[in-house]
């Protein structure tokens, strides 16, 4: 009997996890370990690399002719408000959970920035304002599109593409030849994508092995209330908030979606690149859960460079576990600039692993925190952003069913799940 794919990849991230915590138990120097971890070093990164080359040319063309379809059925305005309204709604749910979880159980009470004094020496934090912050968000959404598309800078591939769907319903049927092209190209990297997720099993296994025979149970422990804290609100977000919407607006279960999902969420759970994730998030969105290529292929890239629920949450917890222990107290009205500030942050934060320790440092700054504290976090970043990651996805691909049910109708719900 023939194994599916999607069996395949859990058997694999079993294998994965088993195998690394059974290099982690040789230890270190063993030559096993040093040797397994090579070799999944070099699996793992040759699947991600994978996925990042087919990753340029199916963000522009599923960007570009999903646009132009849209528009050509007059949907593109609704479309455009629904899809931003659910992020915005999605990514505030998200802050205000991490938010009161902090505040109930308060990680950090009781401890003392010295402990960690260690780690923030020689810790020089990338600073960067408000002002500074929206000036180069700004500045990098309208770049030249070649130099874009050569070093893969999604946010403004995204823009670009934007433009050239809009410009493709101004020009009519003068231009049909170009929008059938992208179509047909977008089919051909569908058809790559297939042919790279044969080897998916094997990359997240890598991946994973990596991941569980690397991380520091020690320094775990130590910050361990405040992991439990973020893996907590996270995964309550991920496994009961955003099915909540998804089955309150469109009718479709839990069990329903994760199975179509799974591929996707499994992925970005290994890789924690939400932007490398978008080849196996449209396959799984337009094969698997049956949302047309149109809403998928606009929704999909757009979530991934914008759409963070998990980095959003994480930020704004991190900043009250911070000010903890600095034994300082954030008033309400801090702690809506943080709440506000972890939304911007999380907006602009690049879908690549650990990006959200970059904007980290301005979601303290709002507030007078010390930048170098995020020092503090490194050692756990890792672990909890493959958790963050999978529900940055999972917000992406909850949005594109939602918004597909409100522009189209009941009809839309997955029927022939």
């Amino acid at each position: 009997m023939k194994i599916s794919l999607n069996a395949q990849i859990l058997l694999g991230a079993a294998l994965g996890i088993v195998a690394g915590l059974g290099m982690a138990a040789a230890g270190k120097d063993a030559a096993v370990t040093q040797n397994g971890l090579y070799v999944a070093g070099l699996a793992g990164g040759v699947f991600v690399d994978l996925l990042k080359m087919i990753l340029v040319p199916l963000v522009f063309t599923s960007i570009a002719a999903g646009v132009a379809n849209l528009r050509m059925h007059r949907q593109m305005h609704r479309v455009w408000t629904l899809t931003l309204g659910f992020f915005v709604l999605s990514m505030a749910i998200a802050i205000v959970l991490g938010m009161s979880a902090a505040n109930l159980f308060a990680p950090g009470k009781g401890l003392s920035l010295d402990l960690f004094r260690d780690a923030m020496q020689g810790f020089q934090a990338k600073r960067m304002g408000l002002a500074e912050f929206a000036v180069s968000f700004f500045h990098g959404l309208f770049v030249n599109p070649f130099a874009a598309l050569a070093q893969g800078n999604v946010l403004a591939i995204v823009v670009f593409a934007l433009f050239v769907g809009v410009a493709l319903v101004m020009g009519g049927e003068r231009y049909r030849n170009v929008l059938a092209l992208l179509q047909e190209g977008l089919e051909l990297t569908l058809l790559i994508v297939g042919w790279v997720m044969r080897l998916a099993p094997f990359g997240i296994m890598a991946l994973l092995a990596k991941l569980a025979a690397t991380q520091n149970v020690l320094l775990l422990a130590s910050l361990g209330k405040f992991v439990a804290v973020v893996l907590g609100t996270t995964l309550l977000h991920g496994a009961v908030v955003l099915p909540l919407i998804l089955f309150a607006v469109t009718g479709v279960g839990p069990l329903k979606f994760w199975r179509g999902a799974r591929e996707a969420l499994i992925t970005a759970f290994a890789t924690s690149s939400s932007s490398a994730t978008i080849p196996v998030t449209l396959r799984c969105m337009q094969q698997h859960l049956h949302v047309s290529p149109g809403i998928a292929g606009f929704v999909v890239p757009l979530g991934a460079t914008v759409n963070m629920d998990g980095t959003a949450l994480y930020e704004a917890a991190a900043a009250l576990f911070i000010a903890n222990l600095a034994g300082i107290d954030l008033d309400l009205a801090q702690q809506l600039i943080v709440f506000f500030v972890a939304m911007l942050a999380a907006i602009g934060a690049p879908g690549i692993p650990s990006a959200g320790m970059v904007t980290m440092v301005m979601v303290l700054q709002s507030v007078g925190l010390p930048a170098e504290a995020i020092a503090i976090l490194l050692p756990i970043d890792r672990l909890l952003d493959t958790v963050r990651t999978a529900v940055n996805v999972e917000g992406d691909m909850v949005g594109s069913l939602v918004v597909q049910r409100l522009v189209n109708g009941p009809r839309s719900a997955l029927e022939n799940i």
